[in-house]
């Protein structure tokens, strides 16, 4: 089939329509903050540089102004991944809207034990820690 996609954007895959397939996604940093118990990581990120996007997904045989309907068949994280994080960014690092009460970086880690969340960080707290899409576009 003719790829109608502009040539020069590189694709994270290539699917034919009605295709199942899976993509591997980062987090919003490109994995910069890590699973341990130092917040150096959220105060050194670049910010400039964050929100990173995966794909994108070229579909053979579409052209732009075609509409494709796409159906999410599952969302996970990889065993390894099953963890989340919040953090405060520091007041150095273009801060927050917290900064004058937290001027320095803090991190802490959620692990996901199924439907539900706990940190080391923050003892006898658990939630409902739910794994999302993203923006899908």
């Amino acid at each position: 089939m003719h790829n109608r996609w502009h040539p020069g954007i590189p694709m994270a895959a290539w699917v034919k329509p009605g295709d199942d397939f899976i993509l591997e996604t980062y987090d919003w940093t490109g994995g910069f903050i890590k699973n341990d118990d130092s917040a150096d990581d959220v105060r050194d990120i670049d910010l400039s540089i964050v929100h990173f996007l995966s794909g994108p997904v070229g579909v053979h045989g579409v052209a732009p102004g075609d509409l494709l309907v796409m159906d999410l068949l599952d969302i996970g994280a990889k065993p390894e991944s099953q963890w989340g994080f919040n953090g405060f960014f520091s007041k150095k690092n273009g801060g927050g809207f917290l900064t004058d009460h937290f001027p320095l970086a803090q991190k802490s880690i959620w692990d996901f034990h199924g439907f539900y969340t706990t940190s080391r960080h923050v003892p006898q707290v658990s939630f409902a820690g739910l794994i999302h899409s993203g923006l899908i576009g």
